[in-house]
């Protein structure tokens, strides 16, 4: 197994940012929206996985699965979105908001570059999540009678509980909870990049992305790509329910972006872009310009 020293990795990230501004805008929505549905990928399958085991802590001491044993479950399965994107060349924002400013820091790109990398990845992002959340919403998520009357199954029920759970951030104290969840996911995920970059081989990349990958999503770290996914797949679902007492009036697509996109959006930026990105480029920038 080929494992690239610490100096390597940093300048394998610097030229891969360098490469992802250079490519046209149609490719970056292009790969945008591919990782966005891989993401929305991992996402389904987590929700998938997870339902039916969460469980209260007084259960859980009669045999029940805790609510631990949840997250676990559903951070084990969650990384297969990541792994695809890194083995397959899409385009992620979270990733590319630490990569796109390495290219900067080591080749001079431009900052102008960029900013318009993460606005063209971040909507083909958003347009590829919101197209798997819409076939999860009206696929697994819903079951049809003879008469096309929709009830939402228990895969949908969980959906519907992780999306309401995601709009739940309120308040300032609210806000700087989902900002602070947010730096933590782009700080594990843009490790799992690097890791990732480390090993030439696939096993090695594998285990380089799923362990950081499962960390931040047991952990319950908030990723704007992933929530891209689950917000969305919980508003559509939610639409098969009829009766309005079972509906969350706080679940909506002005509170996807209220609640949760925006302020989780910088939060990533900032995991991504100062607690690797900078970090990285301080602590190895004398080896990196010995390596040219």
């Amino acid at each position: 197994m080929v494992f690239h020293p610490p100096v390597a990795v940093v300048a394998k990230a610097g030229d891969a940012g360098k490469y992802k501004v250079g490519l046209p805008a149609w490719n970056l929505l292009l790969r945008g929206f591919m990782a966005g549905a891989y993401i929305a990928m991992g996402g389904a399958l987590a929700t998938v996985c997870s339902t039916g085991i969460m469980a209260t802590d007084a259960a859980a001491r009669y045999g029940a699965a805790s609510a631990g044993f949840a997250q676990l479950i559903l951070g084990s399965v969650f990384p297969v979105g990541l792994i695809i994107i890194v083995l397959t060349g899409a385009e992620l924002f979270t990733g590319d908001a630490m990569l796109a400013p390495m290219a900067a820091f080591i080749h001079k790109v431009s900052w102008p570059q960029v900013i318009n990398l993460w606005i063209l990845v971040y909507i083909g992002n958003f347009i590829g999540s919101i197209v798997f959340a819409y076939i999860m919403a009206y696929g697994p998520f819903v079951s049809f009678d003879s008469t096309g009357a929709a009830t939402v199954t228990a895969f949908g029920t969980r959906a519907i509980a992780i999306a309401s759970a995601k709009v739940s951030y309120v308040g300032m104290l609210g806000m700087w909870s989902a900002f602070l969840k947010a730096v933590a996911c782009n700080w594990l995920v843009n490790l799992a990049i690097l890791l990732g970059i480390c090993a030439d081989d696939l096993i090695g990349k594998f285990f380089g992305i799923w362990f950081p990958i499962m960390a931040f999503v047991s952990s319950g770290f908030e990723h704007s790509v992933a929530n891209m996914y689950f917000i969305p797949a919980g508003i559509l679902t939610q639409g098969f329910i009829t009766d309005p007492t079972k509906i969350n009036a706080g679940l909506t697509w002005v509170t996807m972006w209220t609640n949760n996109l925006i302020i989780v959006s910088i939060g990533n930026i900032v995991g991504g872009l100062f607690f690797v990105g900078v970090i990285y480029w301080v602590a190895f920038r004398k080896e990196i310009a010995a390596l040219k």
